[in-house]
């Protein structure tokens, strides 16, 4: 079989069989599963661990755990981590650095082999965020060598989506519920009188190889035509929009908007939009010192825009204000970064909507800014 090969079925047995063949081909898999009240990622040994019969109910600031009946794995919306806590993980030792008694110094880069990892349940979403990730951290002139690193030995297969969320809003931010290229392997979930499945398409010659192994069929009409059609449904049932306009031109355009203090007057800074978004990217280093001064470390970690401190120089930080703060995360999000990157850095996840604890909307505040811009123009 290749990549571009015909479309084959897995039952659940064989879905079991993919994650076996992927633990002996020695890859660390990880997958969602249902731990602490929420859909989160874990790593996986069978695919039993997978959250069959859950499903998610999300709103503004909430989030909750739902039943389902009809026993699907990958029936449900983002939870709060994204693929980015393995590709570009919360906090990484850079290097380190000790002292001898007789003075002399020597440094040792921290540059350790990482797990070969294979990405089980990918939306589509986030397959986008992680395209976007690879332009942002190694696509430029200076490579974060440690995602680089992690990146290239991750093998992904993704979930297209059949039940989107109340809080998605991915087709208005130029995606969509099936999945773009870049996965090795794409599974879309059919349960119907039929029995359960998943229809697979091989998107690399690694995702062919990998499908070859494990007990599938060729793809039947009916399972294709329910899986495209359940996908497709997908696009029209989305739970948010962003509106029809040129994003990059109302937000460069809307510095002074009125809006930016109602939303100041809501927004607590608590970063919570940066660390659940799939695409944020800003770190910053620290140094850690022991109690003898003799070994010293250097790690990077996340950082946020909304932190204080982020945008400190000599003479305190330029953004003080929650209004101004707030502004530049959006700002940055869906019009500056296209001035970086060439693309949004937004891709509807939703996530920023479920977990900002104020229950701050992006959709709504963007609605919003355009709404203040047609007033001023009539």
């Amino acid at each position: 079989m290749t990549a571009t090969a015909a479309p084959a079925v897995l039952d659940r047995h064989g879905l079991d069989a993919l994650v076996g063949a992927l633990v002996a081909q020695g890859r660390t898999v990880v997958g969602p599963t249902v731990r602490d009240g929420a859909i989160v990622l874990a790593e996986l040994t069978t695919a039993d661990a997978l959250p069959y019969g859950w499903g998610v109910e999300l709103d503004a600031g909430r989030y909750r755990l739902v039943p389902r009946e009809d026993g699907a794995a990958f029936a449900h919306s983002a939870g709060p981590q994204s693929w980015k806590s393995y590709l570009h993980p919360a906090r990484e030792r850079l290097w380190s650095a000790d002292r001898t008694p007789e003075g002399h110094v020597t440094f040792t880069e921290h540059t350790a082999e990482p797990p070969s990892y294979a990405f089980l349940g990918v939306r589509p979403c986030d397959l986008r965020a992680i395209a976007i990730q690879d332009r942002v951290l190694t696509g430029g002139r200076y490579e974060d060598s440690g995602y680089g690193r992690r990146r290239r030995r991750a093998l992904l297969i993704a979930a297209e989506c059949t039940e989107p969320g109340a809080t998605c809003f991915c087709v208005s931010a130029g995606g969509g519920p099936a999945a773009d290229p870049g996965y090795d392997l794409a599974l879309t979930e059919v349960i119907d009188d039929e029995g359960h499945r998943f229809l697979v398409r091989a998107g690399s010659e690694e995702g062919a190889r990998l499908l070859e192994r494990v007990p599938h069929h060729a793809a039947d009409p009916v399972t294709e035509t329910t899986a495209r059609t359940s996908v497709d449904a997908a696009r029209d049932r989305m739970g948010r929009a962003l509106p029809a306009t040129d994003l990059r031109a109302l937000l460069s355009g809307s510095p002074d908007a009125a809006r930016w203090n109602d939303v100041a007057e809501r927004c607590l800074t608590c970063g919570n939009c940066t660390m659940v978004c799939p695409t944020c990217f800003c770190t910053t280093t620290e140094e850690v010192t022991d109690l003898t001064g003799d070994h010293t470390e250097r790690w990077q970690r996340w950082d946020s825009c909304f932190d204080l401190d982020f945008s400190s120089l000599h003479g305190g930080p330029v953004r003080r204000s929650a209004r101004s703060r707030y502004r530049q995360w959006l700002t940055h999000k869906l019009s500056t970064w296209h001035d970086q990157f060439d693309t949004s850095g937004c891709v509807g996840c939703g996530r920023c909507i479920a977990w900002c604890p104020a229950g701050i909307d992006i959709t709504e505040e963007v609605a919003a800014l355009e709404a203040e811009r047609e007033t001023e123009t009539d």
